[in-house]
């Protein structure tokens, strides 16, 4: 989806995508068409540009490596996990608990899904390292 700023004129500038290929039958129909917007000081006035991909521009040309397939396996495992820890009414205050405790020291998590997400990653980690 692109962003755009009307002024009194009309549109003043644009950034995102404006188009996106059409999936049917499975092949696709159409290209990206792709808005940029420089908001950086520069001399150069040109700060609008456009861009025109093809429609398999994002498809992967490699297979999945044996790392990502593990990355991805344990990131629904630790998110299954999170969702879990979050409802159960035995782990939620002492959770709030050692959440507070560990909230200002240094490195600690300053919310709490981020600290249920590291406390879960760890018990992945821990279970399938060894």
């Amino acid at each position: 989806m692109a962003i755009m700023k009307v002024g009194p004129a009309g549109i003043e500038t644009i950034s995102g995508a404006l188009k996106r290929p059409k999936k049917q039958d499975g092949h696709n129909h159409g290209n990206y068409l792709v808005t940029t917007h420089r908001t950086a000081a520069s001399s150069n006035p040109n700060c609008q540009r456009i861009y025109s991909f093809e429609a398999d521009r994002y498809d992967r040309s490699t297979p999945l490596t044996s790392k990502e397939l593990d990355a991805r396996a344990r990131f629904q495992a630790v998110a299954a996990a999170v969702k879990a820890r979050k409802s159960d009414l035995n782990k939620i205050t002492t959770d709030q608990q050692n959440f507070a405790a560990q909230k200002e020291t240094a490195g600690g998590k300053k919310t709490m899904k981020a600290y249920l997400w590291k406390v879960c990653g760890d018990d992945y980690d821990a279970t399938h390292q060894g």
